[in-house]
């Protein structure tokens, strides 16, 4: 369906693909990885026809229709949610407008071209009932709840919502066209756990093809079912999810670093037998057979090794027992009540998941620990000697952008000496010139570990963190993972990554529940285990 063959492009001086070669056939669900600035965005342009490679061929079919999910959306406004949404079902949409257009037509009867009208409102009618038009407002509706959206949400302008709900809606417009390929560009970024487990089913589902990046793991080794990895000017592929492609890898890699030392000890081994021997003139046979047979070796070239980025918080002071005391909390936005009379104990060294369907109040109960929000009632006090840092998106945004990443970690720390912030910036995959890079022009997810970097330096003993592992690639993610399960502090976060939660919760609070909050000790397996089901909102498993 879609093939590349011997694909060269370069962008400026980076040459990102190099005589590559795959393809991908109908009804194929492929996950596309790489690092950073390798290709895969030009790997959607080119699929796409935005783009057309400087050497060799893609074949794209005419008539493929192609739907694409990029990380940004148009400046809406004017129709209902559910109305923009239903705007993007390609034919169905224009035959619905088209029916709009002749209705009131069709009681002029005395109008001279009446029947001519009544003949195209015909016409129109079936090949709109065929397409299923006249369910097309009943699927943008289930798809839109599948996505987190409320019954007013969908009859409000849609320019009233803030961009990453509108980022939904984008979603959803291309998951209701129906295309024959869905090009999707992180389609999880702004998805709650519902959401994605949602998602994933309906991908499973859909009956074309699918060429997805995403960050979360679990995403896709549920939907994809081969990996297409841009390595180096390579595309390479791998059979099977993403922990196979982990585990081939990982494989491939230790039989290339197995292959090259065997060979590099067998070419020390016979020069060191030539330096030993070209002065005497009875090894002089010796001595030239063993040089041209180095001569003649096809020599292996050194592997490309995968540097883990590391980094560790520095060790915190120890707090009090008590870490944060939530004692009759009333929080309501309006009639709207969030929270009524909650009570909790946060205890030192507990990892708190919270978990809750869109409006449970994760978010708000957050920004009242972390002290940025007051409730209406009641209080919430932080216990003996606590150092709290908080992490939320809008953080990201506030960001000095007129300053480079070194300025702003020297604005941070002032007192810190120019190799340990150099250091700190290395460990959040900053290194050379990307120290010196404006902070206007970071990626979200640049932005998210640039100030993951300062929340790391002041080794606080308790972290507030909502979605920390948003816009962060996969590789990030398990730095931090790895580094957060060594930090001897108190951690209350909330996730929509399940690696995350099961990396890190030994408690977990369940938000909006009909029975109220609710506190299931153990790690987020446990959970899955006592209610049978992923996330709130969700039906128990079979």
């Amino acid at each position: 369906m879609i093939a590349f063959s011997n694909v060269s492009k370069q962008h400026g001086s980076q040459i990102l693909f190099l005589n590559a070669s795959f393809q991908v056939n109908p009804g194929e669900k492929v996950g596309l990885v790489g690092p950073n600035g390798a290709g895969k965005s030009t790997i959607f342009r080119l699929v796409a026809g935005e783009e057309g490679p400087d050497k060799g061929g893609i074949e794209v079919p005419k008539k493929l229709t192609i739907g694409w999910f990029k990380q940004d959306v148009g400046d809406w406004k004017g129709r209902s949610v559910l109305a923009e949404t239903m705007s993007a079902a390609g034919e169905v949409s224009r035959l619905a407008a088209e029916l709009a257009r002749l209705e009131p037509l069709l009681e002029q009867w005395e109008a001279p071209d009446f029947d001519k009208v009544l003949e195209r409102y015909g016409e129109v009618q079936e090949r709109f009932s065929d397409l299923g038009g006249y369910s097309l407002e009943a699927r943008a509706a289930e798809i839109l709840a599948g996505l987190g959206l409320r019954q007013d949400q969908m009859t409000a302008d849609v320019g009233e919502l803030s961009g990453g709900w509108k980022m939904r809606v984008a979603l959803a417009k291309i998951l209701l066209s129906k295309p024959d390929v869905m090009l999707l560009d992180e389609p999880t970024n702004y998805l709650d756990i519902e959401s994605i487990l949602w998602l994933e089913d309906f991908l499973r589902g859909f009956a074309g093809t699918v060429i997805m990046t995403c960050h979360d793991k679990d995403v896709m080794n549920r939907v994809v079912g081969r990996i297409l990895e841009i390595d180096g000017g390579e595309i390479l592929s791998y059979s099977g999810n993403y922990d196979f492609y982990e585990e081939q890898r990982a494989l491939q890699a230790e039989q290339r670093e197995a292959a090259y030392q065997r060979q590099q000890a067998m070419m020390a081994k016979e020069i060191r037998f030539i330096e030993r021997f070209k002065g005497q003139p009875s090894k002089s046979s010796a001595v030239q057979s063993r040089a041209k047979k180095l001569d003649k070796i096809d020599k292996l070239a050194e592997p490309k090794r995968r540097v883990e980025r590391t980094f560790k918080f520095r060790d915190c002071k120890r707090s009090g027992n008590e870490v944060i005391k939530v004692k009759g909390v009333r929080k309501a936005y309006g009639s709207k009540v969030i929270h009524d009379d909650l009570e909790l104990m946060v205890r030192r060294g507990e990892r708190w998941a919270v978990m809750g369907a869109n409006g449970a109040g994760k978010t708000t109960l957050l920004k009242m620990m972390a002290q940025v929000s007051t409730p209406d009632a009641g209080e919430v006090e932080l216990g003996a000697s606590v150092d709290m840092a908080y992490f939320a998106q809008h953080q990201m945004e506030q960001l000095d952008g007129s300053r480079t990443i070194m300025q702003e970690l020297e604005a941070f720390a002032p007192a810190a000496n120019i190799g340990t912030l150099r250091n700190l910036a290395g460990a959040f995959q900053f290194t050379g010139d990307d120290v010196d890079k404006p902070i206007s022009v970071l990626s979200g997810g640049e932005k998210a570990r640039l100030a993951m970097a300062k929340i790391m330096y002041r080794a606080p003993n308790l972290m507030i963190l909502d979605e920390p592992t948003n816009h962060l690639d996969i590789e990030t993610k398990n730095s931090l993972m790895k580094a957060l399960s060594k930090y001897e502090g108190t951690l209350v976060f909330v996730s929509h990554d399940r690696a995350f939660l099961r990396g890190q919760a030994n408690m977990v609070l369940e938000l909006g529940g009909e029975e109220g909050p609710r506190v299931y000790p153990g790690s987020y397996d446990e959970y899955v285990t006592v209610t049978g089901r992923s996330a709130p909102g969700m039906r128990a498993q079979e």
